[in-house]
């Protein structure tokens, strides 16, 4: 999913015109690759081989969304046998590494250009629910108001890939077919209805292989691998991916916790914030800071009929913008605040930093 929404931006911006290309696969070598003749590009030629060392260290960028376990087995060889190209990649593997660093362009193009200019050769993308975070609270972090924070996540189909957004509308297709008779007779109590579609989930006709578990009807309050505090990997990730990419260390790091859930949404990931502020500030200026803090996240007033019309993943799915809705002071104090986001996980949250990225590298002249 990433590698091809990656494909298609790049294509819509003509970010091939003036490169030379080869397209590399895992699965699917020696089949036709992308032909980007159109747009300045090269026209289609056989994919090549992913894992053919010689032929990717011909080239000064690889962009990668192979996933973790391409990159520690490529890389390694890549860089032992003299690569001294840019690696740019969507995977986690290389996320927290000294020698690489991840990459949120319009909260850290400072640290990209340093990054550059002093020899970096790895740029990772960011976890999607991070990026997507920290694009939304750009405003506080650029005033450096955010004491601690918790975000609670609400994660869509697509964040597991192609496959789980399949089986996602294939267990929507089990309800709807199985309890079709119900459903169309308006006089049926809802009693026999609702427990149909109990019966459903809980059957074994219920498609689980990629999930694991129902997620139409129901959601998933747990989403990678546990730690050793409680937590999972992806609820790490917030404190951990966040505080590097806004460049805190020592006393100025950032806590940060999560919940991360799967919900049943196919694209766009949403996130609601409980935030203690370092200092009281009134709502009229926290709102001015988060609508002007860059050109992509807006402001959503807090009320009914915004909210539902413009802060859903219905409505932002397949664009660029991060809306920020119910934004509000607490009644645990005046320092306190709550908000809540979405965003299309598979742009900002992961292919248009990949290919900002390029665009840095190209414009520096390496």
């Amino acid at each position: 999913m990433v590698g091809s929404v990656l494909l298609e931006r790049m294509r819509a911006e003509g970010d091939f015109a003036g490169i030379t290309t080869t397209f590399y696969s895992t699965s699917q070598v020696g089949q036709d690759g992308p032909d980007f003749s159109g747009g300045g590009g090269a026209g289609s030629r056989p994919l090549g081989d992913a894992y053919d060392i010689a032929g990717l260290s011909s080239h000064q960028v690889i962009i990668t969304c192979q996933g973790g376990d391409y990159t520690k087995q490529v890389l390694p060889q890549l860089r032992e046998q003299g690569w001294d190209g840019y690696w740019i990649d969507a995977a986690s593997a290389k996320r927290m590494d000294d020698d690489s660093l991840i990459v949120l362009d319009p909260l850290n193009r400072d640290l990209i250009d340093q990054g550059i200019a002093s020899g970096m050769k790895n740029f990772i993308g960011g976890n999607c629910t991070v990026s997507l975070m920290l694009l939304a609270l750009h405003g506080l972090f650029k005033q450096d108001l955010v004491e601690w924070m918790t975000c609670m996540t609400y994660q869509a189909a697509s964040g597991g890939g192609a496959r789980h957004m399949r089986e996602l509308v294939t267990q929507m297709q089990t309800i709807g077919n199985d309890a079709a008779d119900l459903l169309a007779d308006p006089a049926t109590n809802i009693i026999p209805l609702d427990q149909r579609v109990t019966d459903i989930v809980r059957s074994e006709s219920m498609p689980t292989e990629n999930f694991g578990y129902p997620l139409a009807a129901s959601l998933l309050p747990w989403i990678d691998t546990p730690m050793d505090g409680g937590d999972t990997r992806e609820e790490r990730k917030a404190f951990d991916e966040g505080n590097k990419i806004l460049g805190k260390s020592g006393s100025g790091i950032v806590p940060i916790d999560s919940i991360c859930v799967r919900v049943g949404s196919m694209r766009c990931h949403s996130q609601a914030f409980t935030i203690k502020l370092r200092q009281d500030v009134p709502i009229d200026e926290i709102e001015s800071m988060l609508d002007g803090a860059n050109d992509w996240v807006r402001l959503v007033n807090n009320d009914k009929e915004s909210t539902l019309a413009q802060l859903t993943p219905a409505a932002v799915t397949g664009t660029l913008d991060i809306p920020v809705g119910r934004v509000r002071k607490m009644r645990l104090g005046d320092g306190f605040m709550s908000a809540f986001t979405v965003g299309d996980q598979l742009l900002w949250g992961a292919a248009e930093p990949l290919r900002r990225t390029l665009q840095i590298l190209r414009e520096s002249g390496v």
